[in-house]
């Protein structure tokens, strides 16, 4: 039987994610992303990768895009995917304001 180490196998728990806010022409990127299509993370990727590569969001591409902190790989989805909740989550303030065309009661 082998003696095991002292050291655990994976990497502990990261500090919890805060609410990380997005430039604003990113937050308007989401925005046009999700008004295309009212989904959430992860399909709202899908529609974030077939806007970018068909350029339909100011003309930008994956490179205008990287060049303001957008991209797609792997290794920087969790900082993609709390921009996409920062900016589509609903915030107390706006879960609290009437409903367009609907007056109170």
């Amino acid at each position: 039987m082998s003696e095991r180490s002292g050291t655990p196998s994976v990497h502990p728990p990261s500090a919890p994610a805060r609410r990380e806010v997005p430039p604003a022409d990113v937050a308007e990127f989401i925005r046009f992303c999700h008004h295309r299509r009212p989904i959430g993370w992860p399909e709202l990727y899908d529609e974030m990768c077939s806007v970018a590569a068909r350029r339909e969001f100011h003309g930008w591409g994956h490179d205008q895009l990287a060049a303001r902190g957008i991209t797609f790989a792997l290794p920087e989805m969790p900082r993609l995917a709390a921009w996409v909740r920062a900016v589509i989550s609903p915030t107390p303030e706006t879960l609290s304001e009437p409903l367009l065309g609907l007056a109170p009661a």
